[in-house]
């Protein structure tokens, strides 16, 4: 490369980091390509390519500019564009174009297919002349449009001396429009507009919802980072107040923190005390009090008194933006596909190059005319289009999802089927997952009215506790007590009078790993115990995940108590107090020994083991991170979708398999026929629909699979 390309060496001191968009990548012949040519950049530390976000993100010394690194990967052979200043936006520029591509290539086929009825059933003179003008006039305008994300992919791989998928698929269309046009023009018998915008269809919704579930993946991080505050009130030296974006925030400064407010940065509280909702961190559905002293997160809710916290880190320095980071990061590992879709793309380019070529000379030396030779060279390329093959994993992985989706399970990536298939071991959060995450009072020892003083107590408080309280009073028509001189006081409870007789409702001082408060009337302390117990239908799901030899554990950032109390009635190995990283570890673990685990989770706080894991599960009360994090979300209040899910996932990978077998039968007869110039280029493609349709049939054998 030419200078400042060439290799030289790196000033670790003044490294930084630059993301570029890079949407021409479709396999991993490409990932090698960019990442080896930017290693080999002076001043290029690493590079590291996200294939489900198309992204290339790299480490280099900062005397190298970012457009220097643009034009590098450009003479590489892609189009790169810097992310924005959000390098974990989500950019859905690419499925738009692709499903506005769709539309026009759906609307023109349907179309012309009309107008072909006609013609096979045999019309001929100037209403065969005038349909196919007609076809032309509408195929035309559709394959420009259409056939764009095809051509302009193919001309760039030319442009640098490359193949890929697509430039047999462009030869293929353009040459089949172009002989149309010339059969149109001279009064033809045949013209092929149907066959030609009959494949950019079937190609080109493969390649739409592809895009569609890459960037469903990356919705699930910026569900994450909307949790923390945008904003934050700073108090400066003099006694002033400011407000900073988020963005804004350094080290150092001085927060305001008002009730009801998230936390936009993480610190120390340096005044006051108070009661965080902290379930993004820890998955712990109890609010946690903190004073003076405590460390507190960005993305925590302030639910009691206004407190002044000390930044200690902001903006992408923050556990809730590293929460963020593994989740990228940890989603690339899923990507195993794109080594056999290499593998692929390597071996099916030059294949039908090799196999239109031969054909086109061979009838050419046996004397056939060129004429003659360029259409059974397009019948070959049309023939040779891999949609039943391209079809046979999608294909059965709509079906089985709409029939998983009517039993309450709804599948966010298709490719998540062919990994809960496979899965040996199921990881449950507990809190909301296991259970339902809603603590329930045992209130059948208290008098009426000490019943009455709670409720009117309870109807005072923010606390998740206090609402569980008095839901289940109110529900059993308990009227409230009178109380005066009601307060809350952050970290103890709520205090009131009744009478002269002092009240509270607060936690007990040994409840330890318990859930439980207390409630007090002058000297007396009653304790209000609380359960959250299984989901109903948690032991049957779990049995079932068992019969498939899928076996079952609890890891959760609760308390130990409380977990191994729903492990022992459940009969399953637990860990408790696991943080994300821990979580993630263990599953690192898993994987390593050979294992392929299923994560099942609702808190923010699982969204890295989420996306992690081999495949995984949220249900429909989690955290939006973390139903954005996992491939499919179970709906309503049982457990057994989580089960099914594996089973039917099962199921659906045995009619791949079949969906396979009928593909490479069908190019094993297929080939040599149109070779052997027996097939046009319209019974080619409708030989290549015919077996597309064939693989769907087959296919929607799934949708009674989840009965």
């Amino acid at each position: 490369m030419n200078a400042p390309f060439a290799r030289g060496p790196i000033d670790g001191a003044r490294l930084t980091d630059s993301r570029f968009t890079v949407p021409g990548m479709r396999c991993a012949g490409c990932i090698a390509k960019i990442e080896r040519g930017l290693a080999e950049i002076d001043g290029v530390e690493a590079a590291r390519v996200n294939f489900s976000s198309k992204r290339v993100a790299v480490r280099h010394n900062k005397g190298l500019t970012e457009q220097n690194l643009v034009e590098a990967i450009e003479k590489i052979g892609f189009e790169a564009q810097k992310v924005a200043d959000n390098p974990l936006a989500t950019d859905d520029r690419e499925s738009k174009a692709l499903m506005r591509a769709l539309a026009v290539a759906g609307f023109g086929m349907m179309n012309i297919m009309l107008l072909s009825v006609s013609v096979w059933s045999g019309a001929g003179g100037v209403t065969r002349e005038l349909f196919h003008w007609l076809s032309a006039l509408i195929a035309v305008p559709v394959v420009a449009y259409s056939g764009r994300p095809f051509f302009e992919s193919a001309a760039m791989a030319l442009r640098h001396r490359r193949t890929n998928m697509d430039v047999p698929i462009s030869i293929g269309v353009l040459l089949a429009t172009g002989l149309s046009i010339s059969e149109t023009m001279t009064g033809g018998e045949h013209a092929y507009f149907d066959g030609a915008v009959m494949l950019l269809f079937f190609l080109l919704a493969g390649r739409a919802l592809d895009a569609v579930m890459r960037n469903k993946t990356r919705a699930g991080i910026g569900a994450l980072l909307s949790r923390m505050g945008k904003s934050a009130t700073v108090l400066e030296g003099n006694g002033a107040h400011r407000r900073l974006a988020a963005e804004d925030l350094e080290p150092a400064m001085l927060m305001l923190v008002a009730a009801g407010e998230a936390l936009a940065a993480d610190g120390v509280i340096e005044e006051g005390s108070t009661t965080l909702d902290n379930a993004m961190l820890t998955g712990e559905s109890t609010p946690e009090g903190v004073r003076q002293g405590d460390l507190v997160h960005a993305g925590a809710i302030n639910l009691g008194n206004p407190v002044q916290v000390r930044v200690t880190a902001a903006a992408s320095d923050t556990a809730l933006a590293e929460i963020a980071r593994l989740m990228d990061e940890a989603g690339q590992s899923r990507s195993s596909y794109v080594r056999i879709a290499d593998r692929a793309s390597r071996l099916y380019a030059p294949a039908v190059h090799s196999l239109a070529l031969l054909a086109f000379a061979g009838w050419m030396i046996a004397g056939a005319g060129w004429h003659q030779s360029v259409i059974i060279a397009i019948a070959v390329l049309i023939i040779t289009c891999p949609c039943a093959m391209g079809l046979a994993v999608p294909a059965a992985q709509v079906v089985a999802s709409g029939a998983l989706a009517k039993r309450g399970l709804l599948v966010k990536d298709g490719s998540a089927l062919e990994r809960l298939a496979e899965v040996d071991v199921a990881l449950f959060d507990k809190t909301g997952t296991l259970t339902l995450g809603e603590p329930v009072p045992q209130l059948g020892h208290l008098t009426t009215y000490q019943a009455s003083v709670a409720l009117a107590l309870a109807r005072s408080s923010r606390h998740p506790l206090s609402k569980g309280i008095a839901k289940m009073l109110e529900a059993e028509g308990i009227a409230p007590a009178t109380l005066s001189g009601l307060r809350e006081e952050s970290g103890l409870g709520i205090l009131a009078r009744s009478g002269d007789t002092p009240v509270a409702l607060v936690r007990p001082q040994n409840a330890g790993d318990r859930i439980a408060t207390s409630l007090k009337i002058g000297d007396e302390a009653i304790e209000i115990a609380f359960t959250d117990p299984p989901r109903e239908d948690a032991g049957e799901a779990l049995a079932a995940l068992n019969r498939e030899g899928v076996g079952s554990s609890i890891i959760s950032g609760d308390r130990p108590g409380p977990v191994e109390a729903i492990a022992r009635k459940l009969g399953i190995a637990a860990q408790a107090g696991l943080l994300p990283d821990g979580k993630l570890r263990l599953l690192e673990g898993l994987k390593s020994d050979g294992h392929k685990p299923l994560m099942v989770g609702d808190g923010m706080n699982d969204g890295p083991a989420l996306a992690a894991a081999h495949a995984s599960i949220a249900p429909g009360s989690a955290s939006d991170a973390s139903q954005q994090a996992a491939d499919a979300v179970f709906l309503g209040r049982a457990l057994m979708p989580v089960a099914l899910a594996v089973r039917v996932a099962r199921k659906t990978m045995v009619i791949v398999r079949q969906n396979f077998a009928f593909a490479i039968i069908y190019n094993v007869f297929a080939v040599p026929l149109a070779l052997a110039g027996m097939v046009t280029p319209l019974i080619a493609a409708v030989a290549m629909s015919l077996s597309s349709l064939v693989v769907v049939g087959n296919s929607l054998r799934l949708a009674k699979a989840a009965q």
